[in-house]
């Protein structure tokens, strides 16, 4: 709208300085009107005293589009399509969807590697533990990046909670390891932190298959 509303106001300011301009000019005289941001020009034509140029022309002039119904004519300049951006903010995007989907996944081998470690005795290791970190931060830049619509800018904070909640869950057996604490298999699944993960999880791929953002309490 304020671009619409930019580029009409640039069209009547070009009309109204070849008015006040053109008083000194004959009927006889040619003159054309010129459009700033827009290249050529259109000509003028001037009748008792006032100018007047052709509705297509100035069209052309601005890259617009003319339509009609009934009485009305309708000239839409180039760039106003409400009807266009309305559709864009609408939902998911395909692109969020996916790289959105490709996080959660990159979330859930973390957690699964996790559990491995656990139930087979493997102490986990800071190294391994960043490692999957720098991975799944990698996945979330991606999402994030992939955002376009108003639904996917309203996921993006889901997508960083649940990274954050499965780096405190990693960090916390992390912790235990290094301080040599045995680490039951059974806390997987029970732990209060790894239920609101795995519901966030849930909740979010829910969400895309519907293609319109909900807030997850789990999320956050």
């Amino acid at each position: 709208m304020r671009m619409r509303s930019f580029a009409l106001a640039a069209v009547l300011a070009a009309l109204v300085l070849v008015s006040a301009g053109a008083g000194a000019q004959t009927a006889t005289e040619a003159a054309t009107l010129k459009v700033a941001g827009h290249a050529g020009q259109a000509q003028l034509v001037q009748v008792n005293g006032k100018w007047y140029v052709e509705v297509e022309a100035l069209a052309r002039l601005t890259q617009g589009t003319l339509s009609f119904k009934g009485g009305e004519t309708t000239l839409r300049l180039a760039g106003t399509e409400p009807e266009a951006a309305a559709a864009v903010k609408a939902g998911f995007s395909r692109s969020f969807v996916q790289a959105g989907i490709e996080e959660m996944g990159l979330i859930r081998e973390w957690r699964i590697a996790l559990v491995s470690a656990v139930q087979n005795n493997v102490p986990v290791q800071a190294a391994w533990a960043a490692g999957q970190h720098r991975v799944a931060e990698k996945g979330l830049a991606l999402a994030s990046a992939a955002a376009s619509t108003e639904d996917d800018r309203s996921g993006v904070p889901l997508l960083t909670a649940e990274f954050n909640n499965m780096q405190k869950l990693s960090d916390l057996y992390l912790a235990a390891s290094q301080r040599s604490t045995a680490m039951s298999p059974e806390t997987f699944g029970n732990d209060a932190l790894e239920v609101q993960i795995l519901t966030c999880a849930r909740g979010f791929v829910a969400m895309t298959e519907t293609h319109e953002f909900q807030e997850q309490a789990a999320c956050h």
